[in-house]
């Protein structure tokens, strides 16, 4: 940064960036969909790729430029982190507001291609290392999902959904923006982009400072501080759908995500700049996220919805993780 980093810097720094972060990849994903609308694309289509890869534009962003300053600890740390809280913390919340049902459908299909997406990463990160090999690999994976969701959801009165859910929200937003011409929708998109680029530097390294300051390593900064600041989207995407009643897409908006986070976020991270990471990421914060997502399976597949008890389960579980990482792992 141009200047030098302090305490009060980074503790204006951390939230200022990740405000900045959230409304750049929202100008994108409307200039996107509005420039994509313009173009005669069908809105199927475009709540698959434009809105669901945009959606998950913070998670991207903070990673890849947690790589570029040589932080690979963090662009996984934010991954494992935003998955864990996304079912454990989000999920929790949103089952003790009221009890989530889960379409068959999501029970048979979109849960258990979670499950087998974060078990497909464990030979990919075994030697702690991400290659550009392996990261097409997960972007290729992550082609072949979406090609096989917009498929599968032809002739469906719904998306499919392994997206990310907020469709109807920013087709609405990007309305606003449908009469102006293509140039200054360009000029939109180009914006969230900078905005998406000037709020990752900005809460990466704010993060990075106030974590070092308070001992916590690479790790952890990325499994708390910068997860769940890329996670308030899903916070809130979920938690209005649980009151609302929308039990489908409260759910489907943590697994699309989960999914999208672990293929698209890392692949794109390790196409930008192969990275190493600590054996703790292997050997145990990555087993702590698959256990998390099979939990939330099991407790979807025998009882076919989140219950309230099984939504404080999973909160438990999400405290006392974070309680391990802050008093257990703090200089690991």
């Amino acid at each position: 940064m141009a200047f030098q980093m302090n305490m009060t810097w980074a503790l204006i720094g951390l939230p200022a960036g990740l405000v900045i972060l959230l409304k750049g990849a929202d100008l994108l994903v409307d200039g996107a969909v509005a420039l994509a609308e313009r173009l005669g694309v069908r809105p199927l289509v475009i709540g698959l790729t434009v809105v669901a890869m945009g959606t998950s534009a913070p998670e991207v962003a903070a990673s890849v430029t947690a790589t570029l300053r040589g932080f690979g600890d963090i662009a996984v740390g934010n991954v494992y982190g935003s998955n864990i809280a996304n079912l454990a913390l989000v999920g929790g919340l949103c089952a003790l507001i009221r009890p989530l049902g889960v379409q068959r459908s999501m029970q048979l299909r979109e849960i258990p291609v979670m499950v087998l997406v974060a078990l497909a990463l464990y030979p990919v990160l075994a030697n702690a290392f991400l290659g550009r090999v392996e990261a097409v690999i997960l972007l290729l994976v992550f082609v072949g999902l979406i090609s096989v969701t917009i498929l599968s959801a032809r002739g469906e009165s719904k998306a499919a959904p392994l997206i990310d859910v907020r469709v109807e929200e920013h087709l609405q937003h990007a309305a606003a923006h449908r009469k102006k011409s293509v140039p200054m929708v360009i000029a939109l998109v180009g914006l969230g982009l900078l905005g998406l680029a000037a709020g990752a530097h900005l809460t990466v390294e704010s993060a990075v400072f106030l974590g070092k300051r308070i001992g916590l390593s690479d790790a952890v900064i990325g499994l708390t501080i910068i997860a769940v600041g890329t996670s308030l989207p899903e916070l809130m995407t979920s938690a209005v759908a649980a009151f609302k009643g929308h039990d489908d897409l409260s759910i489907g908006n943590l697994v699309g995500s989960n999914v999208f986070n672990t293929l698209l976020v890392i692949g794109v991270a390790g196409a930008v700049r192969p990275f190493s990471i600590s054996g703790r990421l292997v050997t145990t914060d990555y087993w702590i996220m698959v256990g998390v997502s099979v939990l939330f399976m099991l407790l979807v597949l025998f009882h076919k919805r989140i219950s309230r008890t099984g939504g404080a389960l999973l909160l438990t579980v999400y405290i006392t993780y974070m309680a391990y990482l802050f008093i257990y792992t703090k200089s690991a």
